[in-house]
């Protein structure tokens, strides 16, 4: 009997819900932030040209609510604002911000070691090339 494909999508669904809720209690507690947070930090160090809306897109965000928590951010002195061409602003990490990055990815690491980690290294492999190919199927 093989396994449906509802079951499939929930198994899928309850990782990310566990990964969700376990990072955002030891972000809180340890370093302070939400899991939102250190993701727009984790973006931004990747890609220190990333305007706010593509940070939205990357965080699964409106462009309002990016905005908002760019703001709340700022006001934390996690990110500051910087010039960027013509009349566009971008944003940087602050001294603060790269030290909430750095330890919310250890954090992440540790999460993501406890659940995926206990797979063999094949079966990540596998994993992960089943979960490409999934996410980038065309629509029916």
């Amino acid at each position: 009997m093989s396994v449906s494909l509802k079951e499939i999508g929930l198994a899928v669904k309850r990782l990310q819900w566990r990964h969700h809720r376990e990072a955002n209690r030891r972000l809180s507690t340890k370093v302070g932030l939400s899991l939102v947070q250190w993701d727009v930090l984790r973006h931004l160090h990747e890609q220190p040209e990333a305007t706010l809306h593509t940070l939205a897109e990357l965080t699964f965000q409106t462009d309002q609510s990016m905005g908002a928590l760019a703001k709340r951010m700022i006001e934390r002195g996690l990110l500051k604002r910087a010039d960027g061409p013509g009349r566009a602003t971008r944003h940087e990490l602050t001294a603060e911000g790269r030290r909430g990055y750095e330890a919310g990815s250890a954090i992440l690491e540790s999460v993501l070691a406890e659940s995926v980690g206990a797979l063999s290294e094949a079966e990540r492999d596998v994993l992960h090339e089943l979960l490409i190919k999934a996410a980038h199927a065309p629509p029916r």
